[in-house]
């Protein structure tokens, strides 16, 4: 891989960060930033989903070299690359992976000549905080934004969060980018772009607050995942719409497949209770035990309702990917 940095976002002059309007370092905290690459073998389990060559952002955190990330960039990575907004570039090995939060660690296989970022309480953060979201690359890579909300976010593969920070405007390559906080430190990570995040704003990022990767961060460094039982997981996208929940797709091979949940099937609720929403559905299903559990669904299909049972398993199971240490 190329030991230039790749610049993709395209962020205007007016909404960059700028130093007199901080009290931290902008510089020092923006050098802190790596680009990752990472190559993913053809036959990986995210490959027909998320490719095989992917790229997003890092924040280094600890004197170690420890980088941060968004776990969708490396996940069943086979090569890792890591480089620095000064050139300096440095293979990577995939330390830790934790599918229910999102985060993803990399440690630089070699001596990378910048500063780290300290990590911030992500939950002194409320809306109308101004800060600012960063990519590799400096101030060019970088905006200020504005923190819109703190709420629950639910993702159709099985993914919650019990509190999201959303910020605008949406960074244009958001993947792995660092928020920084009023306070020039690590507040969160960058995951989405996610439109209708706030009342009257069209458009923003969902960034994974840093406070839910303290608690397991030892955890993912010693053993690359956290050692509380795994939650069951089906294999399926569910969207959400104004009246219903309905299967956008299953995976082929998957759990939820091979019960005959089909893409159009409207969920109903789990083990006879009705669900509310795509979160409560997601925490209904966790609710009935780890992974292996047989997992009650209610589906209406073709005029009727009736009961589909998913023998659940350990997604990280399905994953092609080396040893993490």
């Amino acid at each position: 891989m190329s030991d230039e940095i790749e610049i993709e976002a395209q962020i205007s002059q007016e909404l960059r960060p700028t130093q007199a309007n901080l009290a931290y370092d902008l510089e020092a905290a923006l050098s802190s930033i790596i680009s990752v690459r990472a190559r993913i073998p053809d036959d990986a389990f995210t490959a027909p989903i998320l490719g095989t060559e992917r790229s997003g952002h890092g924040v280094r955190i600890l004197e170690t070299g420890l980088v941060v990330t968004i776990g969708y960039v490396i996940a069943e990575a086979e090569e890792i690359w890591l480089v620095g907004a000064n050139d300096q570039a440095v293979t990577g090995h995939v330390v830790g992976y934790d599918y229910e939060t999102g985060f993803g660690l990399v440690q630089p296989l070699g001596q990378m000549d910048l500063p780290i970022l300290d990590l911030d309480d992500s939950d002194l953060l409320s809306p109308g905080d101004q800060v600012v979201v960063a990519g590799c690359g400096g101030a060019t890579q970088s905006l200020e934004a504005t923190v819109v909300a703190k709420r629950e976010f639910a993702g159709y593969w099985e993914y919650v969060l019990d509190e999201a920070i959303f910020t605008t405007p949406p960074h244009p390559n958001w993947g792995g980018a660092a928020l920084i906080s009023p306070a020039g430190l690590l507040a969160g990570i960058g995951s989405l772009y996610v439109e209708n995040v706030a009342p009257e704003v069209t458009a923003g990022n969902m960034i994974v607050p840093i406070n839910i990767l303290k608690p397991i961060m030892k955890e993912m460094l010693d053993y690359g995942t956290t050692l509380k039982p795994p939650r069951p997981w089906l294999g399926l996208f569910v969207t959400e719409t104004p009246e219903n929940l309905v299967v956008a797709g299953v995976l082929d091979g998957g759990p939820a497949e091979q019960a005959d949940v089909r893409a159009g099937d409207v969920v109903i609720g789990v083990a006879g209770e009705r669900t509310r929403d795509l979160a409560d559905f997601f925490r209904r299903i966790w609710a009935q035990g780890e992974a292996g559990s047989e997992i009650p669904i209610i589906i209406y299909r073709d005029g009727a309702a009736f009961d589909v049972h998913v023998l659940s398993i350990d997604r990280r199971a399905q994953f092609k990917s080396p040893d993490l240490h």
